[in-house]
């Protein structure tokens, strides 16, 4: 029975806020990192774009997997671009451009779009979806710019900024799930495990007093 063997989720990213995500809601990611060459795919629509990278991501890590009788086995690849001004901004070429992109942004708002593609790899089945969340930027000044590019941060993520790091500083609000912004839902991931008829308890895992080990439940 698929229900009594243990359920491991392996993650298809190599981003750190992604596992921190994980990690705090309760669930203990592994990792492995897609190689997806991401400028493969082109769309003119944010929320396609972000899909199918997701789905591209979950597929090669897929790929590289084995099913085993004694475990089912989860594949999360996630996707973030943001949509501003017409424009879909993935990372940054490099540091000018993170920087001409924050003079446009500051002051304005963009969404940010996240996709989510989860495959079951016993069963081969499959559940995805696009988290989206308006993000309001401040109105920050050149030297505030020079000096947050300055920190390599922004080099390294979609729409180039964090909510969860140094970037957080610079945002007034956002309208809908902080979890799309830094790059997974955790209200969208329960509902693709639900497609699957699988819930995001059966991720849990029990921490002991002092964090000093985990203890997987069930």
């Amino acid at each position: 029975m698929l229900s009594s063997v243990p359920l491991r989720l392996v993650l298809a990213s190599q981003s750190p806020a992604r596992r921190k995500l994980l990690q705090a809601a309760g669930i203990e990611p592994d990792v492995l990192v897609s190689g997806v060459d991401e400028s493969q795919v082109v769309s003119d629509q944010a929320e396609d774009l972000c899909l199918e990278l997701a789905r591209l991501k979950a597929q090669a890590v897929l790929d590289r997997l084995r099913a085993t009788p004694d475990e089912r086995t989860l594949v999360l690849g996630c996707d973030s671009v943001l949509s501003f001004d017409g424009e879909i901004l993935g990372k940054p070429a490099d540091a000018a451009d993170a920087t001409r992109r924050w003079q446009r942004m500051r002051g304005r708002s963009g969404v940010l779009h996240t996709g989510h593609c989860l495959i079951d790899v016993v069963r081969e089945a499959r559940a995805e979806g696009v988290g989206s969340t308006t993000v309001h930027f401040a109105d920050i000044s050149d030297e505030e710019i020079a000096a947050y590019v300055a920190t390599g941060e922004p080099l390294a993520v979609a729409g180039a900024f964090t909510i969860d790091g140094l970037g957080g500083a610079f945002l007034t609000g956002i309208e809908g799930d902080p979890g799309t912004v830094v790059g997974l839902s955790l209200p969208l991931l329960r509902s693709l495990l639900g497609e699957l008829a699988l819930s995001i308890t059966d991720l849990w895992t029990k921490v002991a007093p002092g964090g000093q080990e985990i203890e997987h439940l069930g």
